[in-house]
Protein backbone atom coordinates (compact mmCIF):
# COMPACT_ATOMS: atom_id res chain seq x y z
CA UNK A 1 0.00 0.00 0.00
CA UNK A 2 1.47 3.56 -0.68
CA UNK A 3 2.43 5.51 2.48
CA UNK A 4 3.46 9.03 3.04
CA UNK A 5 6.83 9.00 1.13
CA UNK A 6 5.07 7.53 -2.27
CA UNK A 7 2.41 9.93 -2.34
CA UNK A 8 5.02 12.64 -1.55
CA UNK A 9 6.80 11.03 -4.69
CA UNK A 10 3.74 10.76 -6.88
CA UNK A 11 3.46 14.60 -6.57
CA UNK A 12 6.74 15.80 -7.40
CA UNK A 13 6.25 13.32 -11.00
CA UNK A 14 3.20 15.58 -11.12
CA UNK A 15 5.00 18.46 -10.52
CA UNK A 16 7.92 17.56 -13.44
CA UNK A 17 6.05 15.96 -15.93
CA UNK A 18 3.03 18.51 -16.30
CA UNK A 19 5.11 21.64 -15.86
CA UNK A 20 4.32 24.09 -19.02
CA UNK A 21 2.16 21.78 -19.92
CA UNK A 22 -1.44 22.77 -20.79
CA UNK A 23 -4.62 20.84 -20.25
CA UNK A 24 -7.95 21.63 -22.31
CA UNK A 25 -11.19 19.88 -22.14
CA UNK A 26 -13.41 18.06 -19.63
CA UNK A 27 -11.66 15.59 -16.98
CA UNK A 28 -12.98 12.18 -18.00
CA UNK A 29 -13.69 8.75 -15.48
CA UNK A 30 -13.86 5.50 -16.63
CA UNK A 31 -17.30 3.91 -16.74
CA UNK A 32 -16.41 1.15 -13.75
CA UNK A 33 -15.26 3.56 -11.50
CA UNK A 34 -17.63 4.18 -8.84
CA UNK A 35 -15.61 7.49 -7.50
CA UNK A 36 -17.50 10.64 -8.62
CA UNK A 37 -17.46 12.70 -11.69
CA UNK A 38 -15.44 15.95 -11.73
CA UNK A 39 -17.25 18.61 -12.60
CA UNK A 40 -14.10 20.65 -14.05
CA UNK A 41 -13.97 22.06 -18.01
CA UNK A 42 -11.81 24.77 -19.60
CA UNK A 43 -9.86 25.59 -22.80
CA UNK A 44 -6.67 26.03 -21.34
CA UNK A 45 -5.19 24.58 -17.79
CA UNK A 46 -2.02 23.87 -15.40
CA UNK A 47 -2.31 20.85 -13.04
CA UNK A 48 0.15 21.03 -10.04
CA UNK A 49 0.44 18.63 -7.40
CA UNK A 50 1.26 18.58 -3.19
CA UNK A 51 0.80 15.89 -0.74
CA UNK A 52 0.51 15.80 2.57
CA UNK A 53 0.45 12.63 4.61
CA UNK A 54 -1.30 9.87 2.76
CA UNK A 55 -3.11 12.51 0.69
CA UNK A 56 -2.53 14.20 -3.18
CA UNK A 57 -3.88 17.15 -3.93
CA UNK A 58 -4.11 18.07 -7.35
CA UNK A 59 -4.51 22.15 -8.18
CA UNK A 60 -6.29 22.20 -11.63
CA UNK A 61 -5.85 26.39 -12.33
CA UNK A 62 -7.34 27.92 -15.65
CA UNK A 63 -5.03 30.02 -17.39
CA UNK A 64 -6.48 33.29 -19.56
CA UNK A 65 -6.10 33.08 -22.94
CA UNK A 66 -5.92 36.11 -25.69
CA UNK A 67 -8.99 37.89 -26.49
CA UNK A 68 -11.20 39.56 -24.92
CA UNK A 69 -13.99 36.09 -25.22
CA UNK A 70 -10.91 34.17 -23.97
CA UNK A 71 -10.68 36.64 -20.78
CA UNK A 72 -13.90 36.38 -20.26
CA UNK A 73 -14.37 32.74 -20.53
CA UNK A 74 -11.48 31.95 -18.38
CA UNK A 75 -12.87 34.42 -15.47
CA UNK A 76 -16.08 31.98 -15.71
CA UNK A 77 -13.91 28.87 -14.50
CA UNK A 78 -12.70 28.66 -10.92
CA UNK A 79 -9.71 26.77 -9.69
CA UNK A 80 -10.06 23.69 -8.46
CA UNK A 81 -8.87 21.13 -6.10
CA UNK A 82 -9.10 17.38 -6.24
CA UNK A 83 -8.08 15.55 -3.22
CA UNK A 84 -6.39 11.91 -3.81
CA UNK A 85 -6.04 8.87 -1.62
CA UNK A 86 -4.47 6.19 -3.25
CA UNK A 87 -6.20 3.11 -1.57
CA UNK A 88 -4.00 -0.44 -2.14
CA UNK A 89 -2.52 0.44 -5.27
CA UNK A 90 -3.14 3.90 -6.92
CA UNK A 91 -0.51 5.64 -8.86
CA UNK A 92 -0.37 8.84 -11.63
CA UNK A 93 0.87 8.16 -15.03
CA UNK A 94 1.58 10.31 -18.14
CA UNK A 95 1.45 8.51 -21.34
CA UNK A 96 0.14 9.27 -24.99
CA UNK A 97 -3.68 9.17 -25.21
CA UNK A 98 -3.58 6.05 -27.21
CA UNK A 99 -1.82 4.17 -25.30
CA UNK A 100 -4.05 5.07 -21.87
CA UNK A 101 -3.01 2.02 -19.24
CA UNK A 102 -5.26 -0.41 -17.93
CA UNK A 103 -7.30 0.71 -15.20
CA UNK A 104 -6.81 4.46 -15.55
CA UNK A 105 -9.76 5.72 -13.74
CA UNK A 106 -9.68 9.22 -13.92
CA UNK A 107 -8.13 11.19 -16.98
CA UNK A 108 -6.72 15.06 -17.67
CA UNK A 109 -5.97 15.42 -21.36
CA UNK A 110 -3.59 17.51 -22.77
CA UNK A 111 -3.95 20.43 -25.46
CA UNK A 112 -1.53 19.33 -28.09
CA UNK A 113 -1.18 17.04 -31.11
CA UNK A 114 -0.77 14.18 -30.49
CA UNK A 115 -2.53 14.32 -27.39
CA UNK A 116 -1.00 13.09 -23.98
CA UNK A 117 -3.16 12.42 -20.87
CA UNK A 118 -2.14 12.40 -16.82
CA UNK A 119 -4.29 9.37 -15.56
CA UNK A 120 -4.83 8.28 -11.91
CA UNK A 121 -4.56 4.53 -12.62
CA UNK A 122 -6.02 2.20 -9.55
CA UNK A 123 -5.77 -1.47 -10.72
CA UNK A 124 -7.68 -2.88 -7.13
CA UNK A 125 -10.26 0.30 -7.08
CA UNK A 126 -9.53 1.01 -2.84
CA UNK A 127 -8.55 4.44 -4.00
CA UNK A 128 -10.46 7.49 -4.47
CA UNK A 129 -10.77 11.25 -5.32
CA UNK A 130 -12.47 13.92 -3.82
CA UNK A 131 -13.62 17.04 -6.38
CA UNK A 132 -13.61 20.45 -4.69
CA UNK A 133 -11.84 18.32 -2.06
CA UNK A 134 -9.16 19.82 1.04
CA UNK A 135 -6.66 17.81 3.10
CA UNK A 136 -9.59 15.21 5.73
CA UNK A 137 -9.49 17.07 8.76
CA UNK A 138 -9.02 13.70 11.06
CA UNK A 139 -6.03 13.16 9.69
CA UNK A 140 -3.01 14.69 11.50
CA UNK A 141 0.25 16.97 11.02
CA UNK A 142 1.79 15.27 8.18
CA UNK A 143 5.60 13.60 9.61
CA UNK A 144 7.29 14.79 6.73
CA UNK A 145 6.76 17.99 6.02
CA UNK A 146 4.96 19.35 9.38
CA UNK A 147 7.01 17.61 11.49
CA UNK A 148 6.99 19.84 15.10
CA UNK A 149 3.44 20.55 14.54
CA UNK A 150 2.95 16.25 14.48
CA UNK A 151 5.69 16.12 17.32
CA UNK A 152 3.30 18.61 19.62
CA UNK A 153 0.05 16.96 18.33
CA UNK A 154 1.18 13.40 19.80
CA UNK A 155 3.01 14.52 22.78
CA UNK A 156 -0.23 16.47 23.74
CA UNK A 157 -2.80 13.99 23.21
CA UNK A 158 -1.17 11.15 25.02
CA UNK A 159 -4.43 10.78 27.40
CA UNK A 160 -6.39 9.91 23.94
CA UNK A 161 -7.20 6.39 24.11
CA UNK A 162 -5.36 5.23 20.64
CA UNK A 163 -2.02 5.41 22.88
CA UNK A 164 -3.73 2.14 25.12
CA UNK A 165 -3.07 0.04 22.33
CA UNK A 166 -0.10 -1.29 21.36
CA UNK A 167 2.67 0.98 19.70
CA UNK A 168 2.51 -1.17 16.68
CA UNK A 169 -1.11 -0.55 16.16
CA UNK A 170 -0.95 3.22 16.80
CA UNK A 171 0.99 4.00 14.77
CA UNK A 172 -1.05 3.16 11.96
CA UNK A 173 -3.53 5.79 13.59
CA UNK A 174 -3.43 9.03 10.85
CA UNK A 175 -5.02 11.00 13.09
CA UNK A 176 -1.95 10.97 14.99
CA UNK A 177 1.07 9.20 12.68
CA UNK A 178 -0.40 10.90 9.26
CA UNK A 179 2.09 9.21 6.44
CA UNK A 180 3.00 5.93 8.40
CA UNK A 181 2.06 2.07 7.02
CA UNK A 182 2.86 -1.03 7.68
CA UNK A 183 6.19 -0.94 6.18
CA UNK A 184 7.38 2.36 7.78
CA UNK A 185 6.20 1.34 11.30
CA UNK A 186 8.45 -1.90 11.00
CA UNK A 187 11.38 -0.35 10.09
CA UNK A 188 10.94 2.68 12.96
CA UNK A 189 10.61 -0.04 15.39
CA UNK A 190 12.92 -2.02 14.32
CA UNK A 191 15.55 0.47 14.40
CA UNK A 192 14.88 1.52 18.21
CA UNK A 193 14.57 -2.01 19.20
CA UNK A 194 10.95 -1.39 20.46
CA UNK A 195 9.49 -4.65 20.56
CA UNK A 196 5.85 -3.75 18.78
CA UNK A 197 3.39 -5.02 21.26
CA UNK A 198 4.43 -2.61 24.08
CA UNK A 199 1.93 0.20 25.42
CA UNK A 200 2.39 2.51 23.66
CA UNK A 201 1.67 5.61 25.74
CA UNK A 202 4.60 3.93 27.79
CA UNK A 203 6.71 4.70 24.98
CA UNK A 204 5.71 8.08 24.53
CA UNK A 205 5.34 9.62 27.73
CA UNK A 206 9.32 9.19 28.55
CA UNK A 207 9.64 11.68 25.57
CA UNK A 208 6.91 14.20 26.97
CA UNK A 209 9.10 13.73 30.39
CA UNK A 210 12.65 14.26 29.03
CA UNK A 211 11.70 17.05 26.93
CA UNK A 212 9.76 19.06 29.96
CA UNK A 213 12.74 18.83 31.77
CA UNK A 214 14.84 20.26 29.06
CA UNK A 215 13.16 23.11 29.37
CA UNK A 216 13.15 23.54 32.40
CA UNK A 217 17.13 23.71 31.90
CA UNK A 218 17.06 26.23 29.49
CA UNK A 219 16.58 30.06 29.36
CA UNK A 220 14.26 31.47 27.25
CA UNK A 221 16.01 32.02 24.17
CA UNK A 222 17.09 28.35 24.11
CA UNK A 223 13.43 27.20 24.79
CA UNK A 224 12.58 28.16 21.23
CA UNK A 225 13.86 25.22 19.71
CA UNK A 226 14.63 22.18 21.74
CA UNK A 227 16.78 19.23 20.09
CA UNK A 228 17.05 15.68 21.20
CA UNK A 229 20.68 14.28 21.80
CA UNK A 230 19.62 10.47 20.07
CA UNK A 231 17.15 10.01 17.51
CA UNK A 232 13.39 9.14 18.94
CA UNK A 233 10.33 7.32 17.95
CA UNK A 234 8.68 10.42 16.61
CA UNK A 235 11.77 11.66 15.13
CA UNK A 236 12.82 8.46 12.93
CA UNK A 237 8.66 8.98 12.03
CA UNK A 238 10.08 11.90 10.63
CA UNK A 239 13.29 11.21 9.34
CA UNK A 240 12.55 7.15 8.15
CA UNK A 241 10.14 8.75 5.16
CA UNK A 242 12.78 11.23 4.35
CA UNK A 243 15.17 8.38 3.68
CA UNK A 244 12.43 6.79 1.29
CA UNK A 245 12.13 10.47 -0.80
CA UNK A 246 15.79 10.43 -0.75
CA UNK A 247 15.72 7.50 -2.93
CA UNK A 248 13.74 9.29 -5.38
CA UNK A 249 12.48 7.58 -9.06
CA UNK A 250 14.15 4.74 -7.93
CA UNK A 251 10.96 3.71 -5.59
CA UNK A 252 8.36 5.51 -8.03
CA UNK A 253 8.57 5.01 -10.96
CA UNK A 254 4.80 4.34 -12.70
CA UNK A 255 7.11 3.73 -16.06
CA UNK A 256 9.29 0.72 -14.50
CA UNK A 257 8.38 -0.85 -11.74
CA UNK A 258 12.03 -1.83 -10.28
CA UNK A 259 11.90 -2.77 -6.43
CA UNK A 260 15.00 -3.55 -6.14
CA UNK A 261 16.69 -0.11 -4.09
CA UNK A 262 14.12 -0.92 -1.55
CA UNK A 263 14.56 -4.30 -1.18
CA UNK A 264 18.13 -3.14 -0.03
CA UNK A 265 16.76 -0.47 1.74
CA UNK A 266 14.75 -2.21 4.06
CA UNK A 267 16.11 -3.59 7.31
CA UNK A 268 13.13 -5.86 8.77
CA UNK A 269 10.17 -5.36 6.97
CA UNK A 270 10.01 -8.94 4.92
CA UNK A 271 13.22 -9.54 5.57
CA UNK A 272 14.71 -13.31 5.97
CA UNK A 273 15.45 -14.04 8.95
CA UNK A 274 12.52 -11.84 10.85
CA UNK A 275 9.65 -12.82 13.09
CA UNK A 276 6.42 -11.77 12.14
CA UNK A 277 2.90 -11.98 13.13
CA UNK A 278 -1.07 -10.37 12.72
CA UNK A 279 -1.81 -7.57 14.89
CA UNK A 280 -5.58 -7.08 16.49
CA UNK A 281 -6.33 -5.53 13.41
CA UNK A 282 -5.05 -8.11 11.22
CA UNK A 283 -2.27 -6.44 9.84
CA UNK A 284 1.24 -8.43 9.54
CA UNK A 285 3.77 -6.59 11.79
CA UNK A 286 7.40 -7.46 11.22
CA UNK A 287 10.15 -7.63 14.21
CA UNK A 288 13.52 -8.98 15.95
CA UNK A 289 13.05 -10.49 19.24
CA UNK A 290 10.42 -10.75 21.39
CA UNK A 291 6.82 -9.50 20.52
CA UNK A 292 6.26 -7.65 23.71
CA UNK A 293 3.48 -8.02 26.33
CA UNK A 294 0.52 -7.10 24.47
CA UNK A 295 0.82 -9.57 22.06
CA UNK A 296 -2.54 -11.43 20.80
CA UNK A 297 -2.41 -14.32 22.31
CA UNK A 298 -3.26 -16.83 19.75
CA UNK A 299 -1.01 -14.87 17.41
CA UNK A 300 0.94 -16.86 14.73
CA UNK A 301 3.19 -16.60 11.92
CA UNK A 302 1.01 -15.51 8.84
CA UNK A 303 1.06 -18.19 5.97
CA UNK A 304 3.91 -18.96 3.74
CA UNK A 305 4.07 -15.31 1.08
CA UNK A 306 5.09 -15.24 -1.83
CA UNK A 307 5.60 -11.14 -3.22
CA UNK A 308 3.71 -10.36 -6.16
CA UNK A 309 5.11 -7.49 -8.47
CA UNK A 310 2.33 -5.22 -10.02
CA UNK A 311 2.22 -2.65 -12.41
CA UNK A 312 2.16 0.51 -10.51
CA UNK A 313 2.78 -1.00 -6.75
CA UNK A 314 3.54 -4.16 -5.30
CA UNK A 315 2.31 -6.39 -2.01
CA UNK A 316 2.03 -9.71 -0.64
CA UNK A 317 -0.50 -12.57 -1.19
CA UNK A 318 -1.08 -16.11 0.84
CA UNK A 319 -0.02 -18.79 -1.30
CA UNK A 320 -2.92 -20.80 -2.78
CA UNK A 321 -1.82 -24.85 -3.20
CA UNK A 322 -3.52 -26.19 -6.36
CA UNK A 323 -6.98 -27.46 -5.68
CA UNK A 324 -7.55 -30.87 -6.59
CA UNK A 325 -9.69 -31.21 -10.26
CA UNK A 326 -12.72 -33.11 -9.68
CA UNK A 327 -14.86 -34.27 -11.82
CA UNK A 328 -17.68 -32.45 -13.11
CA UNK A 329 -21.40 -33.80 -13.65
CA UNK A 330 -23.74 -32.28 -15.61
CA UNK A 331 -27.33 -32.30 -16.79
CA UNK A 332 -26.45 -34.31 -19.79
CA UNK A 333 -24.43 -36.85 -18.42
CA UNK A 334 -27.56 -37.23 -15.83
CA UNK A 335 -30.41 -37.47 -18.38
CA UNK A 336 -27.20 -40.01 -20.81
CA UNK A 337 -27.08 -42.36 -17.63
CA UNK A 338 -30.84 -42.42 -17.02
CA UNK A 339 -31.50 -43.23 -20.75
CA UNK A 340 -28.88 -46.12 -20.60
CA UNK A 341 -30.31 -47.74 -17.64
CA UNK A 342 -33.63 -47.56 -19.46
CA UNK A 343 -32.50 -49.00 -21.87
CA UNK A 344 -30.94 -51.82 -20.32
CA UNK A 345 -34.37 -52.43 -18.46
CA UNK A 346 -36.23 -52.64 -22.01
CA UNK A 347 -33.99 -55.28 -22.94
CA UNK A 348 -34.20 -57.11 -19.61
CA UNK A 349 -38.05 -57.23 -20.44
CA UNK A 350 -37.93 -58.74 -23.66
CA UNK A 351 -34.96 -60.95 -23.85
CA UNK A 352 -36.14 -64.66 -23.41
CA UNK A 353 -36.04 -66.53 -20.10
CA UNK A 354 -33.32 -68.78 -19.50
CA UNK A 355 -34.58 -72.08 -17.58
CA UNK A 356 -37.58 -74.71 -17.53
CA UNK A 357 -40.47 -73.47 -18.33
CA UNK A 358 -44.48 -74.86 -19.24
CA UNK A 359 -45.48 -74.84 -22.04
CA UNK A 360 -49.80 -75.14 -22.41
CA UNK A 361 -50.87 -76.70 -25.76
CA UNK A 362 -55.03 -76.97 -26.17
CA UNK A 363 -55.60 -80.05 -28.63
CA UNK A 364 -58.79 -81.63 -30.10
CA UNK A 365 -59.52 -85.18 -29.48
CA UNK A 366 -62.44 -87.28 -30.16
CA UNK A 367 -63.83 -86.82 -26.88
CA UNK A 368 -63.64 -83.19 -26.51
CA UNK A 369 -60.66 -80.86 -26.06
CA UNK A 370 -57.58 -81.45 -23.74
CA UNK A 371 -54.97 -79.19 -22.76
CA UNK A 372 -51.05 -80.72 -22.38
CA UNK A 373 -48.49 -79.49 -20.67
CA UNK A 374 -45.09 -80.02 -21.01
CA UNK A 375 -41.62 -78.37 -20.23
CA UNK A 376 -39.78 -77.09 -22.62
CA UNK A 377 -36.25 -75.46 -22.34
CA UNK A 378 -35.28 -72.66 -23.72
CA UNK A 379 -31.51 -71.35 -24.54
CA UNK A 380 -30.51 -67.72 -24.64
CA UNK A 381 -28.91 -66.83 -27.49
CA UNK A 382 -25.72 -66.42 -25.64
CA UNK A 383 -25.79 -69.95 -24.90
CA UNK A 384 -26.47 -71.14 -28.83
Amino acid sequence: MPEGPELHLASLFVNRVCKGVVFTGDVEKSEVSKCPEVPFACEAYHISAKSRGKEVMLTLTPIKCEGAAGRAKAGLVQPMNVVFRFGMSGYFRFTPAEELPKHAHLRFYTNEKPRRALSFVDTRRFGSWQPNGTWQPDRGPCTMSEYQSFRDNVLSHLSDRAFDKPICETLLNQKYFNGIGNYLRAEILHRLDIPPFVNARSVLERLQSKELSELDNKSASEKREVKSEGPDLLSLCHTVPLEVVQLGGKVYNPEKADYSYFKGWVQCYSVDGMKSVRDHNGRTIWFKGDPGPLAPKDSKSPKGKKRIKKEGGDYTENKKLPKKKQARVTKKDVKQEKRVKKEKETQDETRPKRGRQRKQEVVQTQTGTRTLRRRVTRRSARDS
